[in-house]
């Protein structure tokens, strides 16, 4: 007997091994594909998935995409925003070309959005009542960037009014003083008019956040500071006879591994606003991507909110991913908005758990409609900015079209020292959560100023190309109780002063009258210096209340327009094509052609492909152009 029983378990450990060793060599294959429109072009940023599974990827600038998987023939769900569900059947040793539709009851939706019965205007005022139009003559899209009075009639979302800012003579007005702003949501805004066919409302373009979009090659900093500073000088392409000045930060970089434990609370709007392909389902998307970067050490909470708010999700750590991603899969929307409650708890969660230290931070994902309790700006606002004083950041994350609150979340993200991105689709969600995951969620200076004092000697006037929300009093520099931008790990900064030389006249600049009271002469120092400019910064650490300061002297070397850097000649032309699309009385000789012609020269390495596609935007605006000239 007892001889039988070693022989079986002789036998069971012999089985036991063998399959252990064929689960240790049981092979993988790559299933490889492309995902394409009905004209063959590449849906980039597509999200492609093995059925019943978590496991995925997103399309590349090709429209290619590449699995893992434990069966030669898999099936699998492909998913992107304005295109019908698919699934499909791919095998491994075959290039697998996944051709999907477009999904036309979303184009009637849009059309319903257009020909709405409430609306109300591009910036302030109250809704109006307009009768509804028969859908069957709406165009396929809506014109939110025409000046009709048919459009602005039914223009549903919501941009603050944009001043451009003006040149000041420098004898008047030596100084200038901004706000930082690392957000980027404007350029995915105007990405996703100009995709739809249609230039984007003049106020929905804000020039900084265009530039600021992309990456700069500046050198790391490598002192006690957290960023690095350069400025460089050349022609204005726009102005022959101005001079461009054009400053960089460089945040610095911190392996992901070295980050500090995070202590996130996703905030998710789960309101009936939300129940679109573009919406919800997006966020889910694009949350399932953060989490696969989440660490041991770092924990999750999820706080949803429509006519109430709730915790769907206590404080998770991230190792345990499926728990997240199940909770995030099972979200669904309806019923009307209650942000500011949601808002609340989201924050009281994120206190409960802060980590000393760490990164505490909310994540709002939102179309900004928010419409029960506390739901104006104003009140929204003073919520946020009662909330920051707990440490607690905020990161707020745009989505949807046709109600989309842009200015209400610029607001939000300004006030929760936090930062603001629109996200379109998923690759832009792979850029703002996966690339850029230091930046988005990690700050490493708060309340960061800067300010400018011109020598009078050398300039005789200037203007800052965009920042107009981010524009400080002078005297704000100084006054640590100020808020103002946070930079993140490894983010980048620009900036673009427009200057015009002294003796040079100009239609820009108010005429320099003498004063009766007081002179203003210039002191030996600025007349003998052959210094452009003086660049002042201010910052805090991010667990700090006091600032420190930094100068930078910046002198005009004489540089031409084609010997500056590519990080020069890039900014130009994106904020050349900013200019343009706010049809900017400051845009001089540009056009659409110059523009591309300057980005095509400055495209340099470009191994995401963004500079790239702002490239083929510009080719699209051109042929908009040309096509609402001959319809004029």
């Amino acid at each position: 007997m007892i001889k039988k029983n070693v022989i079986l378990a002789l036998a069971v450990a012999v089985l036991a091994a063998g399959l252990l060793t064929a689960q240790k060599t049981a092979p993988f294959y790559e299933i490889k594909g492309t995902v394409l429109d009905n004209s063959g072009n590449p849906l980039i940023g597509a999200s492609i998935r093995l059925k019943n599974s978590a496991l995925g990827a997103v399309a590349d600038l090709d429209g290619s995409f590449m699995l893992t998987v434990q069966d030669s023939c898999v099936t699998l769900e492909v998913f992107y925003t304005g295109y019908l569900k698919k699934e499909e059947k791919a095998c491994f040793g075959s290039l697998n070309a996944i051709v999907l539709e477009e999904d036309t009851r979303q184009l009637e939706e849009v059309i319903v959005m257009a020909y709405g019965v409430q609306t109300r205007r591009a910036n302030t005022g109250a809704p109006r009542q307009r009768k509804a139009r028969d859908s069957k003559k709406a165009p396929s899209y809506y014109k939110i960037g025409s000046d009709s009075p048919q459009a602005e009639a039914f223009q549903t979302e919501d941009y603050s009014r944009i001043q451009e800012n003006r040149f000041h003579r420098a004898t008047q007005e030596p100084q200038s003083t901004f706000s930082i702003d690392v957000d980027a949501a404007s350029y995915t805004n105007m990405r996703r008019f100009i995709n739809l066919g249609q230039f984007p409302p003049k106020d929905a373009v804000r020039i900084e956040e265009m530039i600021n979009f992309f990456e700069y090659d500046y050198p790391e900093p490598t002192g006690k500071h957290p960023f690095s500073i350069i400025a460089e000088v050349s022609d204005c392409p726009w102005q022959p006879k101005h001079r461009l000045v054009h400053i960089g930060l460089q945040g610095r970089t911190i392996p992901q591994e070295s980050l500090p434990p995070s202590n996130l609370v996703f905030l998710i709007d789960v309101s009936g606003s939300m129940n679109e392909p573009n919406k919800l389902p997006l966020v889910q998307a694009s949350f399932r991507l953060l989490v696969e970067q989440l660490r041991p050490q770092d924990r999750v909470a999820i706080v949803v909110y429509a006519s109430a708010s709730g915790l769907v999700l206590g404080p998770t750590p991230g190792n345990e991913k499926q728990k997240i991603l199940q909770a995030i899969d099972n979200l669904s929307a309806g019923g009307s908005t209650a942000g500011g409650q949601g808002i609340q708890l989201a924050y009281k969660t994120a206190r409960e758990h802060f980590i000393n230290e760490g990164n505490n931070r909310v994540i709002l994902a939102t179309d900004g409609d928010f419409n029960v309790g506390v739901s104006s700006d104003g009140q929204l606002v003073e919520l946020i900015e009662k909330e920051r004083k707990s440490g607690v950041f905020l990161t707020v994350l745009g989505y949807g079209m046709g109600n989309y609150q842009d200015s209400k979340m610029q607001q939000l993200a300004d006030s929760g020292n936090g930062n603001h991105a629109y996200i379109d689709n998923l690759d832009e969600a792979q850029r703002v959560l996966v690339r850029e995951f230091g930046g988005t969620l990690f700050t490493i200076a708060k309340d960061v100023k800067l300010q400018l004092e011109f020598n009078p000697a050398e300039v005789e006037g200037y203007r800052l190309i965009g920042y107009e929300n981010r524009m400080l009093e002078n005297e704000d520099f100084e006054d640590d109780q100020k808020d103002a931008g946070e930079l993140g790990a490894g983010h980048t900064v620009t900036a673009l002063y427009e200057l015009i030389p002294a003796g040079v006249e100009s239609p820009f600049l108010a005429s320099g009258n003498d004063l009766k009271y007081q002179q203003r002469d210039l002191t030996p120092q600025a007349k003998r210096s052959n210094e452009l400019l003086t660049v002042k910064f201010r910052y805090k650490a991010p667990d700090s209340d006091t600032s420190e300061l930094l100068e930078e002297v910046v002198a005009d070397k004489k540089v031409a327009l084609d010997h500056s850097s590519d990080n020069f000649r890039w900014s130009a032309a994106v904020a050349s094509f900013g200019m343009l699309l706010r049809h900017s009385e400051f845009k001089g000789n540009s056009t659409y052609e110059t523009c591309k012609n300057l980005a095509q020269s400055a495209k340099g390495k470009d191994p995401d492909g963004y500079r790239a596609e702002m490239i083929r935007l510009i080719n699209a605006a051109t042929s908009l152009d040309k096509t609402e000239s001959g319809g004029r």
